[in-house]
Protein backbone atom coordinates (compact mmCIF):
# COMPACT_ATOMS: atom_id res chain seq x y z
CA UNK A 1 0.00 0.00 0.00
CA UNK A 2 0.99 3.55 -0.77
CA UNK A 3 1.83 6.32 1.64
CA UNK A 4 0.18 9.74 0.57
CA UNK A 5 1.62 12.71 2.86
CA UNK A 6 -0.27 15.45 3.42
CA UNK A 7 0.40 18.81 3.97
CA UNK A 8 -1.63 20.73 6.34
CA UNK A 9 -0.91 24.19 5.56
CA UNK A 10 0.49 26.74 8.00
CA UNK A 11 -1.84 29.36 8.74
CA UNK A 12 -0.97 32.94 7.48
CA UNK A 13 1.44 34.85 9.71
CA UNK A 14 -0.75 38.04 11.16
CA UNK A 15 1.38 40.99 11.38
CA UNK A 16 2.39 41.90 14.71
CA UNK A 17 3.44 45.61 15.64
CA UNK A 18 5.59 45.94 18.55
CA UNK A 19 5.17 49.01 20.52
CA UNK A 20 7.84 50.64 23.12
CA UNK A 21 5.76 51.52 26.58
CA UNK A 22 8.44 53.63 29.20
CA UNK A 23 7.09 53.83 32.72
CA UNK A 24 8.40 57.76 34.29
CA UNK A 25 7.73 59.08 37.51
CA UNK A 26 9.64 59.54 41.17
CA UNK A 27 10.41 56.24 42.89
CA UNK A 28 7.55 55.16 44.85
CA UNK A 29 4.68 56.74 43.26
CA UNK A 30 3.92 53.08 41.63
CA UNK A 31 5.28 52.53 38.74
CA UNK A 32 6.33 48.65 38.70
CA UNK A 33 3.04 48.07 40.75
CA UNK A 34 0.36 49.29 37.50
CA UNK A 35 2.53 47.66 35.09
CA UNK A 36 2.44 44.13 37.03
CA UNK A 37 -1.51 45.11 37.87
CA UNK A 38 -1.82 45.33 34.29
CA UNK A 39 0.06 42.79 32.87
CA UNK A 40 -0.56 39.77 35.80
CA UNK A 41 -3.60 41.41 37.33
CA UNK A 42 -2.25 40.97 40.83
CA UNK A 43 -1.24 43.85 43.07
CA UNK A 44 2.18 43.51 45.04
CA UNK A 45 1.89 45.01 48.52
CA UNK A 46 5.36 44.66 49.62
CA UNK A 47 7.19 47.41 47.84
CA UNK A 48 10.41 46.40 46.02
CA UNK A 49 12.41 49.78 44.49
CA UNK A 50 13.20 48.83 40.43
CA UNK A 51 17.11 49.04 39.87
CA UNK A 52 17.98 50.48 37.03
CA UNK A 53 15.35 48.81 34.59
CA UNK A 54 12.90 46.58 34.19
CA UNK A 55 11.45 45.01 31.32
CA UNK A 56 8.02 43.06 30.27
CA UNK A 57 6.08 42.30 27.03
CA UNK A 58 2.14 41.77 26.95
CA UNK A 59 0.39 40.61 24.14
CA UNK A 60 -2.71 42.74 23.33
CA UNK A 61 -5.20 43.38 20.47
CA UNK A 62 -5.75 46.92 19.58
CA UNK A 63 -8.11 47.77 16.94
CA UNK A 64 -8.23 44.12 15.57
CA UNK A 65 -4.27 44.01 15.45
CA UNK A 66 -2.19 42.01 17.65
CA UNK A 67 0.04 44.02 19.29
CA UNK A 68 3.09 42.93 21.79
CA UNK A 69 3.71 45.98 23.90
CA UNK A 70 6.99 46.04 25.13
CA UNK A 71 7.81 47.15 28.59
CA UNK A 72 10.71 49.50 29.82
CA UNK A 73 10.15 50.17 33.12
CA UNK A 74 12.45 52.79 34.78
CA UNK A 75 13.41 53.25 38.12
CA UNK A 76 12.88 56.63 39.88
CA UNK A 77 15.42 57.20 41.69
CA UNK A 78 18.23 60.12 40.63
CA UNK A 79 20.95 57.64 41.30
CA UNK A 80 19.51 55.63 37.66
CA UNK A 81 19.25 58.78 35.91
CA UNK A 82 22.89 57.74 33.05
CA UNK A 83 20.85 53.91 32.98
CA UNK A 84 17.51 55.37 32.18
CA UNK A 85 18.53 58.17 29.84
CA UNK A 86 19.39 55.11 27.30
CA UNK A 87 15.98 53.97 27.23
CA UNK A 88 14.07 57.08 26.33
CA UNK A 89 14.55 56.99 22.75
CA UNK A 90 12.07 55.58 20.32
CA UNK A 91 9.29 55.47 22.67
CA UNK A 92 5.77 55.29 21.33
CA UNK A 93 4.08 56.12 24.49
CA UNK A 94 4.86 56.68 28.42
CA UNK A 95 2.64 56.45 31.59
CA UNK A 96 4.15 59.30 33.55
CA UNK A 97 3.00 58.43 37.50
CA UNK A 98 2.60 60.44 40.13
CA UNK A 99 1.26 59.20 43.75
CA UNK A 100 -1.73 61.40 44.59
CA UNK A 101 -0.92 61.50 48.48
CA UNK A 102 2.26 62.92 47.21
CA UNK A 103 2.19 66.81 45.97
CA UNK A 104 5.69 66.39 45.19
CA UNK A 105 5.68 63.61 42.75
CA UNK A 106 3.25 65.59 41.06
CA UNK A 107 5.21 69.00 40.70
CA UNK A 108 8.02 66.65 39.35
CA UNK A 109 6.09 65.22 36.43
CA UNK A 110 7.38 68.16 33.98
CA UNK A 111 10.95 67.13 34.85
CA UNK A 112 10.02 63.88 33.56
CA UNK A 113 8.63 64.91 29.96
CA UNK A 114 11.82 67.01 29.99
CA UNK A 115 14.27 64.49 30.72
CA UNK A 116 12.44 61.88 28.45
CA UNK A 117 12.73 64.25 25.02
CA UNK A 118 16.31 66.02 26.23
CA UNK A 119 17.16 61.64 25.85
CA UNK A 120 15.33 60.58 22.66
CA UNK A 121 11.92 60.72 23.37
CA UNK A 122 9.68 62.00 20.46
CA UNK A 123 6.40 62.11 19.21
CA UNK A 124 5.38 59.86 22.13
CA UNK A 125 1.78 59.52 23.30
CA UNK A 126 1.43 59.70 27.10
CA UNK A 127 -1.03 58.52 30.06
CA UNK A 128 -0.56 60.58 33.28
CA UNK A 129 -1.68 58.22 36.34
CA UNK A 130 -2.97 60.04 39.28
CA UNK A 131 -2.13 56.69 41.30
CA UNK A 132 -3.04 55.51 44.74
CA UNK A 133 -6.58 57.33 44.00
CA UNK A 134 -7.94 55.01 46.81
CA UNK A 135 -5.92 56.83 49.19
CA UNK A 136 -7.40 58.54 52.26
CA UNK A 137 -4.63 61.73 52.54
CA UNK A 138 -4.62 63.44 49.10
CA UNK A 139 -2.45 66.09 48.18
CA UNK A 140 -3.13 66.39 44.31
CA UNK A 141 -7.05 66.97 43.25
CA UNK A 142 -8.30 65.83 40.34
CA UNK A 143 -9.12 68.74 38.98
CA UNK A 144 -5.74 70.17 39.05
CA UNK A 145 -4.47 66.94 37.80
CA UNK A 146 -6.52 66.86 34.65
CA UNK A 147 -6.24 70.51 33.82
CA UNK A 148 -2.15 69.76 33.53
CA UNK A 149 -2.45 66.80 31.55
CA UNK A 150 -5.08 68.35 29.19
CA UNK A 151 -2.89 71.77 29.01
CA UNK A 152 0.09 69.74 27.36
CA UNK A 153 -1.92 67.11 25.42
CA UNK A 154 -1.52 64.15 27.49
CA UNK A 155 -4.56 61.47 28.44
CA UNK A 156 -4.89 61.56 32.20
CA UNK A 157 -6.54 58.88 34.62
CA UNK A 158 -6.79 58.36 38.37
CA UNK A 159 -5.61 54.65 38.67
CA UNK A 160 -4.89 52.39 41.87
CA UNK A 161 -2.60 49.66 41.16
CA UNK A 162 -3.65 48.21 44.80
CA UNK A 163 -8.00 47.99 43.60
CA UNK A 164 -7.11 47.92 40.32
CA UNK A 165 -9.27 51.00 39.76
CA UNK A 166 -8.82 52.32 35.65
CA UNK A 167 -5.37 50.55 35.02
CA UNK A 168 -7.00 48.27 32.47
CA UNK A 169 -8.70 51.26 30.77
CA UNK A 170 -5.44 53.72 30.98
CA UNK A 171 -3.50 51.04 29.06
CA UNK A 172 -6.03 49.87 26.44
CA UNK A 173 -6.31 54.18 25.76
CA UNK A 174 -2.70 54.59 25.66
CA UNK A 175 -2.19 51.84 23.43
CA UNK A 176 -4.79 52.97 21.02
CA UNK A 177 -3.36 56.15 21.06
CA UNK A 178 0.16 54.74 20.75
CA UNK A 179 -1.41 52.66 17.58
CA UNK A 180 -3.30 55.42 16.04
CA UNK A 181 -0.08 57.69 15.87
CA UNK A 182 2.19 54.94 13.95
CA UNK A 183 3.34 55.66 10.62
CA UNK A 184 0.77 53.51 7.96
CA UNK A 185 2.69 50.87 6.77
Amino acid sequence: MERTSITVPKPPKRNVIRIKIISMGDAGCGKSCLIKRYCEEKFVSKYISTIGVDYGVKSVVVSNQQVKANFWDLAGGPEYFDVRNEFYRDAQGAILVFDVSNRASFEALEGWVQEAYKHGAKDMQVAVCGNKCDSKSREVKPKEAQAWANKNGYLYFETSANSGENVQTCFNDLFTAVVRNLPQR
